[in-house]
């Protein structure tokens, strides 16, 4: 289904950053991929994500099933059943068709949930309060926070 097919969402809040999403995940890979090409380095940290290119977008791909996979779980809905993101060892090879299942499984589960859910407050896995909505915010924004690191480095 096109994302621009998804008009059937009760919740017109969760169907923009469901399309934003997407659309910020892609453009995060295609800007990895133009990094990875670059041969550009990560800025040094401690930070095990940052110990190379494939971890990094590991991450990148970990985090966007674990947001789908906590706002199912609080929200009681089915787990969308998404395996775990390719590990750095192979996930270059694999990002694109995980990315399409990954964002093809993004699309439903959030479409019947009534607006006042989103407003409704769960720990994150992380330790801090998210309401669903938030949630949704953050993840649009991970990828976006990425992507412009990657940019920024790539015009250094």
């Amino acid at each position: 289904m096109p994302l621009h097919d998804l008009q059937h969402y009760a919740y017109r809040g969760a169907r923009a950053m469901v399309i934003l999403h997407d659309q910020e995940l892609r453009k995060c890979l295609v800007t990895w991929r133009a990094a990875k090409a670059a041969g550009i380095p990560l800025p040094k940290t401690d930070d095990p994500d940052y110990q190379s290119k494939e971890h990094l977008l590991h991450h990148i791909l970990r985090a966007a099933r674990g947001y789908l996979s906590w706002m199912c779980e609080m929200l009681g809905l089915p787990d969308p059943g998404l395996p775990t993101a390719p590990e750095p060892a192979v996930v270059e090879r694999e990002a694109e068709a995980y990315l399409e299942q990954l964002l093809t499984a993004w699309r439903e589960p959030l479409a019947g949930v009534a607006e006042p859910r989103f407003d409704e407050t769960y720990k994150s896995r992380w330790g801090v309060d998210y309401c669903i909505d938030a949630m949704l915010e953050h993840a649009v924004m991970h990828p976006l926070r990425h992507r412009f690191q990657l940019e920024e480095l790539l015009e250094s």
